[in-house]
């Protein structure tokens, strides 16, 4: 594992510094979160405003060859290797710039569609996520199907050169903002789970869409609720092939599984300033656990290392990228208990009566679910590194080779 850039990193880790500083102001040491959209319920307008900012600076990266690095040039991109594209996001978090928005796009759709989708496809939709026009939206979640995403039960049903699909989704973020979303449906319910699934890309205007925010715990919407009533998708739409959908599923997980691990905000600088402003800097027990929080943060740092490593010698990451997921459950649990063990009576306090308008309840102990779940319950990433790194025995499966139609529900 390599600790120190190489010459050529170290020229990129300038380029991207020099870019910065030209069009971005630094974070503060000491950071205020009290005017992010991470702390009070924002309003509407907040809302707006960061989405806003989020597509101004997509745009900003866009015009000045910097959106998409990892992404093939013919596409907008720049056709690095992910270890350089790593190196611009370590110096982007020092900066002030407003991101989020792009994150299922430019992370999550656009890699699939490059996988898997037609030319047309990639013509038609990778550089709206390029310039941040085109928000998107991850329509995979349903009620009975979660952590078993293959137990999706919205139907698909090809009528001519169109699909109409009814059915719910759930826990789908930004559907609101988004102008196109990733959508699976059951197009073969008389096969095995797995492989009767096909992938959709649906416009978010279609007729038949109702999109109902769910009231979060913090007061906030960023998750909906989105009904398909005979919705009507062109076979054109389809990634992949028909029935096929699993293998661009799994291509869209990897990189969700991947941001989610690399997403976390405010660090342990913000938590020791945050125990220094309640005089609990000193107490042992409060120490013990920040410096639990610290390991966690270096053996996630290190990790990444590694993974850089190897791709920088042109090989694929070996474990360490399947435990990233998992390592950032743990960080945000420890995290979320800590900062309310800091502010102590004060924890109870709500909004803007709170430690800066109530981000540290929000976004450190509140939102640290969403992050949990998302991508895969902690419970679904054990599963995965047993399988796939440990090679333990895979857990018996009583619906494995049975129709889809045949499973008890």
């Amino acid at each position: 594992m390599d600790f120190d850039d190489t010459p050529a990193e170290r020229d990129w880790r300038r380029q991207c510094i020099e870019f910065l500083d030209g069009h971005a102001q630094r974070r503060r040491a000491e950071v205020d979160w009290s005017e992010s959209v991470w702390a009070r319920a924002a309003s509407a307008e907040q809302h707006s405003a960061h989405v806003a900012a989020c597509r101004e600076w997509q745009r900003c990266k866009f015009d000045n060859g910097w959106a998409g690095l990892t992404w093939p040039t013919e596409f907008g991109g720049r056709g690095l290797s992910s270890h350089f594209a790593g190196i611009f996001a370590e110096e982007e978090a020092k900066f002030d710039v407003a991101t989020g928005m792009s994150a299922q796009s430019i992370g999550m759709a656009g890699p699939t569609i490059i996988a898997h989708g037609t030319d047309d496809q990639k013509q038609r939709f990778l550089t709206p996520m390029l310039t941040g026009e085109h928000v998107w939206c991850q329509l995979f979640s349903e009620p009975g199907a979660g952590s078993d995403l293959a137990g999706l039960r919205t139907s698909g049903v090809v009528d001519g050169d169109e699909m109409v699909v009814n059915g719910q989704k759930v826990w789908t973020s930004s559907a609101t903002d988004a102008a196109w979303g990733m959508l699976l449906v059951r197009t073969n319910p008389d096969v095995p789970k797995h492989r009767g699934i096909t992938y959709l890309l649906v416009d978010m205007a279609s007729p038949g869409i109702d999109i109902r925010p769910l009231k979060q715990i913090t007061g906030r919407s960023e998750f909906n609720e989105v009904f398909l009533d005979d919705v009507r998708v062109p076979l054109d739409n389809v990634v992949g092939e028909i029935d096929k959908g699993w293998g661009p599923i799994l291509t869209t997980l990897a990189n969700e599984r991947t941001g989610i691990a690399t997403g976390v905000r405010a660090g342990i600088a913000d938590i020791i300033a945050l125990a220094r402003r309640f005089g609990v800097a000193d107490d042992p027990m409060i120490r013990q656990e920040m410096a639990r929080l610290h390991e966690i943060a270096e053996t996630m740092r290190f990790l990444g290392y590694r993974v850089r490593s190897a791709a920088s010698r042109g090989e694929s990451p070996g474990p360490e990228s399947s435990v990233l997921k998992l390592a950032a459950s743990r960080r945000l649990a420890l995290q979320g208990d800590l900062v309310m063990s800091i502010m102590g009576a004060k924890a109870m306090l709500y909004d803007s009566d709170a430690e800066m308008n109530g981000f540290w309840h929000n976004y450190a102990f509140l939102m640290q679910w969403a992050s949990r779940i998302g991508g895969g319950t902690e419970e679904v990433q054990r599963n995965i590194v047993g399988d796939n790194v440990l090679g333990l025995p895979r857990e018996p499966r009583v619906d494995k080779g049975i129709a889809f139609r045949d499973i008890p529900s």
